[in-house]
């Protein structure tokens, strides 16, 4: 009898110590997933805006070969339309890519994300209703100190589509995190462009030149790295005039392989920078026609008149938060 039961009882038992394993070991996974669930929740949810890479251009229809077209002319516009350009010559030899990081494509890095789901839109600066062609003319004008083109070219239809299709999936009036600049906290002081001299020689002479001149690139046709001042750089009607905005941009993206998650400058010193950079000469454009309601005039912007009592240098280099809090009274009353 003993033996009869006894292939059964191991049988039992061995099943036993098998499923309890298998328990056990369900209960492990379980706890485990719960664990790496738990340490996703803590991390910061990372919801920016990035662009599609080059590579994801459909090139194999007639469409795509167009938005390709429209990428080159971001990332090489000097090939095309700079001074040696093989298209045209209307612009001073920087591409859009220089301030337009990675073809328009970078979080906070002056991106693309938001250009088709925003425009037309209306521009105080332009007085009106801009088109998207217009505000690429603008850039041509000003941050290119260039020659505006006919929204009628292959050029300007390319640009368009490889806008349209960077905003593919964005609702019309949306902007995405990371599709506009990073507003800095105002200092308490004036930016100084004499501290700023000290951080540009501390970070961005190797690549700029300590005349901020650039450097050009091997076939002679536009620059490996931009300049920041002189004749062939952006013009004081350019975005990046105002200081504000160069000093976001260059906390946020540089120095090169800087991002936003691993800021390298501090605040102060991207202020300062953007001071002392903006102190440089460079070409004038005349803006006698932008901002007809001097009301819309940002705080930085470094031109009068203005509808304040504050002067022009502290228009340009602050400090702000006395501008800021007169304008907030004035709105008031």
């Amino acid at each position: 009898m003993k033996n009869n039961w006894f292939p059964l009882v191991l049988v039992i038992i061995i099943a036993f110590v098998l499923i309890n394993k298998v328990i056990n070991g369900l209960q492990e996974k379980k706890e485990e997933e719960n664990k790496i669930a738990a340490l996703l929740n803590s991390e910061p949810v990372d919801t920016v805006w990035r662009g599609w890479n080059k590579y994801q251009i459909p090139i194999d229809s007639d469409s795509g070969k167009l938005i390709w077209y429209g990428y080159e002319l971001i990332a090489n516009t000097s090939y095309y339309l700079g001074p040696k350009g093989v298209v045209a010559h209307t612009t001073n030899g920087m591409n859009c890519q220089n301030c337009h990081l990675a073809g328009g494509t970078v979080p906070y890095g002056n991106n693309f994300g938001k250009v088709y789901a925003t425009y037309p839109q209306f521009r105080a600066r332009n007085n009106g209703m801009q088109t998207i062609y217009d505000r690429v003319n603008d850039c041509f004008e000003r941050s290119l100190n260039g020659k505006s083109m006919d929204s009628s070219t292959l050029e300007m239809r390319a640009i368009y589509a490889y806008m349209k299709w960077l905003g593919n999936g964005i609702p019309k009036g949306i902007k995405r995190g990371g599709t506009s600049m990073m507003k800095l906290t105002y200092l308490d002081r004036a930016a100084s462009p004499e501290k700023g001299m000290k951080v540009y020689m501390a970070n961005c002479q190797s690549c700029h030149g300590h005349n901020g001149e650039g450097q050009p690139n091997i076939e002679g046709t536009g620059y490996t790295y931009p300049p920041l001042w002189g004749e062939h750089s952006y013009n004081d009607g350019a975005g990046l005039y105002r200081i504000s905005s160069f000093a976001s941009f260059v906390k946020n993206n540089m120095p090169f392989g800087t991002d936003y998650h691993h800021p390298k400058l501090t605040n102060d010193e991207a202020w300062d920078v953007a001071a002392f950079v903006n102190s440089q000469p460079r070409p004038h454009k005349d803006q006698s026609m932008d901002w007809k309601n001097i009301t819309k005039k940002p705080i930085d912007f470094p031109f009068g008149p203005y509808f304040d009592t504050f002067s022009e240098k502290q228009h340009k280099f602050g400090p702000f938060q006395p501008i800021k809090a007169a304008r907030l009274t004035a709105a008031t009353q």
